[in-house]
């Protein structure tokens, strides 16, 4: 059984952080705050629950209430009314750390704008595990969440943040992964190195390294399961301008069609293969 710090809790909100995977992964802190706590709260009550009785954490007398995406609205007011008495709520965020990709974001908000304290008891996070296993550039990185479900919305969300100089991080849903690297192909070329982190911290951990298309063949051929996460390289940064896309574009249709010309142009530059597509048509137009 662990052994507890005997803790005197501010009034205010407690952001816990839980473990992504490993059940060992929740902090020292993060166990004296729910141990001490006046009212506990998470995503979801079965996980955090079984969680606190891995470690010890007796619920007593005290209230465990759910708070997800479905139910804030209705659940916020009892929250901040036990704010308001002087109460301390602690909100357990469902695997990893609150507000990211995490339904808390409204609650801390809320909690801070009646004039009550916001705390964290930072811990885990899985948008920052696969980046340190990555092996990408960590220097600069922007994390995106959960990107669009539909083709359309997806292809324009990643055309605007390719160009970014930092590591970008995505959460995806297994299920999506093949449509996610599809898109990311399209719109970034074959070659742009992709991470893909899965089932962090658990039995059946998997890092995979490589480029885009690279990634994209071996997922196709896999029935993917569990928790994902995708991390994308930096693009080169160089300014290509539209002249010298006109130009490689020019000597490749000597020999090529406007939509071949494309295709290789875009993949020698690691561009839009449709951007480099309508320039090609542009020029076809003006023959």
């Amino acid at each position: 059984m662990p052994v507890f710090q005997n803790v005197i809790l501010a009034p205010g909100l407690y952001f816990i952080s839980t473990p992504i995977g490993s059940a060992r992964d929740i902090t020292l802190r993060a166990l004296d705050i729910l141990n001490a706590a006046d009212v506990i709260s998470a995503e979801d009550t079965r996980t955090a629950r079984k969680l606190m009785d891995i470690h010890g954490v007796a619920l007593r007398d005290r209230k465990l209430i759910s708070y997800h995406d479905h139910n804030g609205a209705r659940q916020r007011p009892s929250l901040l009314a036990a704010l308001g008495a002087g109460q301390s709520v602690a909100y357990m965020a469902e695997a990893g750390t609150p507000l990211l990709a995490d339904p808390g974001f409204v609650l801390g908000r809320e909690a801070a704008r009646e004039g009550h304290r916001v705390f964290a008891a930072p811990g885990a996070s899985a948008a920052l595990a696969a980046l340190t296993v990555s092996g990408l550039p960590s220097d600069r990185f922007l994390f995106l969440g959960f990107a669009p479900v539909t083709k359309a919305a997806l292809q324009r969300f990643l055309r605007d943040y390719l160009s970014v100089q930092a590591t970008l991080i995505f959460y995806e849903s297994p299920k999506r992964v093949a449509r996610f690297l599809e898109a990311l192909e399209a719109e970034a070329g074959p070659d742009r190195r992709v991470v893909l982190c899965r089932e962090l911290t658990k039995k059946f951990e998997e890092v995979v390294k490589g480029s885009v298309s690279e990634l994209r063949a071996q997922v196709q051929e896999r029935a993917l399961k569990g928790e994902c996460v995708i991390l994308v390289d930096r693009g080169s940064g160089q300014e290509i301008s539209k002249e010298d896309i006109r130009a490689r574009l020019a000597a490749q249709m000597l020999t090529n069609s406007s939509s071949s010309a494309a295709k290789l142009v875009a993949e020698e530059l690691g561009l839009s293969r449709r951007e480099v597509y309508q320039i090609a048509l542009t020029m076809k137009d003006a023959e």
